[in-house]
């Protein structure tokens, strides 16, 4: 998702409070987990498109040097190479076969990644590499569709199915993301009812899952 320059501006749009939205809702869960000085934290974004999260990561106050993305397509992992700080590590090829390190991420991160694969297996077998890389105490952060939303070319990942694909898991879900018929009609006039309407959970199409890795 594209960030927006700026959080004053008039006419607040639906990507802005989507974003505004989920970054809240990552910032609560930090805290909650008693992680208040997230630069000395590490994180790997799975599928990390031409690099918006991992400038939002950075705007919450993570260390480049701790990020790292990985991105199969070869244009998008160029746009991140040019627009990232040179201190984050940035990999292309399928995150499934990346060689990396186990026990090795505080935070294991995918945003919309899940629903646009539609072969199981390979949802398997990136689910289990993700795993893999995050250590004990740390855990996978999702976020992703969880519940169809009219037409789209992605596939809802219900909670059951994450479930699934990591049962070791200990699960935290936030449900995020207003209808987006909704909140096309409500975003340009009334953003404090976007706000008050995302907070009904059988209107949100998106979850925000924090999936722990026991220690």
């Amino acid at each position: 998702m594209t960030a927006v320059q700026s959080a004053g501006r008039q006419g607040l749009d639906e990507p802005w409070l989507v974003w505004q939205e989920r970054h809240r809702a990552m910032r609560l869960l930090f805290d909650e987990l008693g992680w208040h000085d997230l630069s000395a934290r590490r994180l790997l974004e799975v599928g990390c498109g031409g690099g918006d999260n991992l400038l939002d990561f950075l705007r919450m106050g993570f260390s480049p040097r701790a990020l790292a993305g990985v991105e199969s397509a070869a244009d998008r992992f160029a746009h991140a190479m040019q627009r990232l700080p040179s201190g984050i590590t940035l990999m292309q090829g399928d995150p499934s076969l990346m060689k990396l390190p186990d026990a090795s991420e505080d935070i294991v991160f995918q945003g919309g990644v899940f629903s646009a694969l539609l072969d199981a297996p390979f949802q398997w077998r990136l689910a289990q590499a993700m795993w893999r890389w995050v250590m004990p105490g740390g855990g996978v952060l999702w976020y992703d569709i969880s519940a169809a939303a009219g037409a789209t070319t992605r596939s809802a990942v219900p909670v059951a199915r994450v479930r699934e694909l990591f049962p070791q898991g200990r699960f935290t879900v936030r449900r995020l993301t207003l209808n987006e018929g909704l909140a096309r009609h409500l975003s340009p006039s009334h953003p404090l009812l976007y706000a008050c309407l995302g907070a009904v959970p059988m209107l949100c199409t998106h979850a925000l899952i924090w999936i722990e890795k026991p220690t």
